[in-house]
């Protein structure tokens, strides 16, 4: 069994969490919260600490929490030469102290903590400064994911500058459209089968080739009567910003 301790609380601590207490060959023997109660709907109270001198001996401990926060927790955990690894994807490992054994454990997706997730597809990303805490961050992998990928500092901050693209600003796309909708009185549904086709066809077409719309075509009258329509300027802005980069990328 590895034993882990998740130190942390946020989204990914919490669905890190879940999917951790009914992992096979995981013995997740504690988590960390410097408010206790917001753990409190996941585990016992026995396994849940806001005392940093109470963490409990570890395989690996992850620690999942903003960016901003990983240095100040790494500062106070009280032990040294242990397995310590981050969930970030865009921090170094050299953000994690020196008297501890460094690695990263990535979870390549987005979540949100009311909505549950399967965690079998979600690739998880592992770095590790030596071979051994490799094998073991890939055997913990393994019991959550079947797609575990190796991957460098470098690789995995392009990965989450690329998933910021197709995730975060495709979402607030999203958002932008249901409030067209709602405007307008149309329900934001009859767009669910168009999202899901553009989403699905990007698995057998490469981005550029699946790409479609008034831009690709350059009907200029569409693209007028839509900027006309839009009375938001900050829409309008990013509907010309992204109708000239489809252009520019058709050109290439």
């Amino acid at each position: 069994m590895i034993k882990v301790v998740v130190i942390g609380s946020g989204n990914v601590a919490q669905h890190l969490i879940q999917v951790l207490l009914h992992a096979k060959n995981v013995d997740l023997v504690q988590a960390f919260a410097r408010t206790s109660s917001q753990l409190s709907h996941l585990l016992p109270a026995t396994k849940i600490t806001a005392d940093y001198q109470k963490i409990t001996e570890a395989d690996v401990y992850i620690i999942s929490v903003s960016d901003n926060a990983i240095s100040e927790v790494v500062a106070q955990l009280p032990f040294e030469n242990r397995l310590v690894v981050h969930t970030s994807g865009s921090s170094e490992l050299s953000v994690l102290m020196d008297k501890n054994r460094k690695g990263v454990f990535y979870p390549l997706q987005t979540f949100t903590k009311s909505k549950k997730i399967d965690f079998s597809p979600i690739p998880i990303c592992l770095e590790a400064e030596n071979e051994a805490d490799y094998q073991l961050l890939e055997k913990l992998g393994k019991c959550i994911s079947q797609k575990i990928v190796r991957i460098n500092a470098t690789q995995r901050k392009s990965l989450h500058v690329a998933a910021v693209f197709v995730c975060n600003f495709v979402n607030h796309l999203y958002q932008i459209g249901n409030e067209i909708c709602e405007e307008n009185n149309v329900p934001f549904e009859v767009l669910y089968p168009l999202i899901q086709e553009t989403a699905h066809k990007i698995s057998e077409l490469s981005p550029k080739e699946a790409q479609t719309g008034p831009a690709l075509r350059n009907d200029t009258i569409t693209i007028e009567k839509h900027l006309d329509f839009l009375e938001n300027p900050e829409s309008k802005n990013l509907y010309q910003l992204l109708t000239q980069s489809i252009q520019h990328v058709k050109k290439l």
